[in-house]
């Protein structure tokens, strides 16, 4: 028994071990490749910082500069270049603008929404949540030429409207709200209510304090889902440069067939994702609280 216990436990390691690594790798090789030069990404050489030794710019060359004036470092040439080719700082602000506009609306419409399915009885309650469960399975992409058709209409394409609208209700968010909602005494509920409170203040006043991690898990896929997204963006923003978000703002790296994109392409990208890493690490603690509280019902 213990030998195949052993055995279960070294097997189950083994494939989670190997997850991590098939996971990881594209952050390996975003993360290297951002501090080599052309020619060592190119040769795959360079180990994982990259040598490191002076190579000359040549569009430094081209503005008429002189050629030592022209010489850097792989690791300098790429993340100032992924800064100065394109407005990286203004993309960061867009997918900030975005993403918390996103996130606040979402919360304001899926708390009460949440709270009703959890903890109101009205006739027909069990059918909403069951289209809440059946909103869950329609892609996005399968709404996406019907919601560019309604914006464009309405004159809203290529604009933060464009950007937001769309996704400021989450039937995920609903859904994961009212899984938490499930886990609260209804004896805190009533009381609440002996005490003189409406619904919409027992809402915002002691279902939202207590929902808490719940909210920093919900936090955490919305951002994500919406600060990496292209698709959408991609088609509703055409004309205007200042409206890219991040993702968008990786196309001005895009398409020299010798590669010399790929290195500040890729700086570019550590920058994109360094911030969601760090919002997860500050947050991980109460995302899997949050996780584990709204599964347990």
């Amino acid at each position: 028994m213990l030998n195949g216990f052993s055995t279960r436990e070294t097997v189950k390691h083994a494939v989670l071990i190997l997850g991590a690594i098939i996971v990881l790798l594209p952050f390996y090789v975003m993360l290297t490749y951002s501090f080599k030069s052309p020619h060592e990404i190119m040769t795959n050489t360079g180990g994982i910082f990259g040598a490191q030794e002076l190579f000359r710019d040549d569009y430094c060359i081209k503005r008429g500069n002189p050629v030592d004036a022209c010489m850097v470092t792989p690791f300098i040439y790429n993340y100032v270049t992924a800064f100065s080719k394109a407005p990286l700082l203004r993309y960061l602000m867009n997918g900030l603008i975005v993403t918390g506009s996103i996130f606040v609306i979402q919360v304001v419409v899926a708390l009460p929404c949440a709270y009703a399915l959890a903890k109101l009885r009205f006739w027909g309650r069990e059918a909403v949540f069951g289209l809440v469960l059946f909103c869950l399975l329609i892609p996005v992409h399968a709404i996406a030429l019907p919601l560019y058709i309604m914006l464009a209409k309405l004159g809203l394409t290529n604009s933060y409207a464009a950007l937001v609208i769309p996704w400021t209700i989450s039937v995920f968010g609903i859904f994961l709200m009212r899984q938490f909602f499930m886990t609260v005494p209804d004896d805190l509920i009533d009381a609440a209510r002996m005490d003189g409170m409406s619904e919409y203040s027992i809402i915002w006043n002691v279902m939202l304090p207590t929902a808490i991690p719940a909210l920093m898990a919900f936090a955490i896929f919305s951002v994500v889902a919406h600060w990496n997204d292209y698709f959408w963006p991609r088609i509703v923003i055409t004309g205007n440069r200042d409206l890219f978000t991040p993702p968008l703002g990786l196309r001005e790296f895009k398409g020299d067939a010798d590669g010399d994109n790929f290195g500040p392409m890729m700086a570019s990208a550590v920058v994109i994702v360094m911030p969601l890493i760090v919002a997860f690490m500050l947050a991980q603690r109460r995302f899997i609280e949050g996780i584990t509280l709204s599964g347990m019902k």
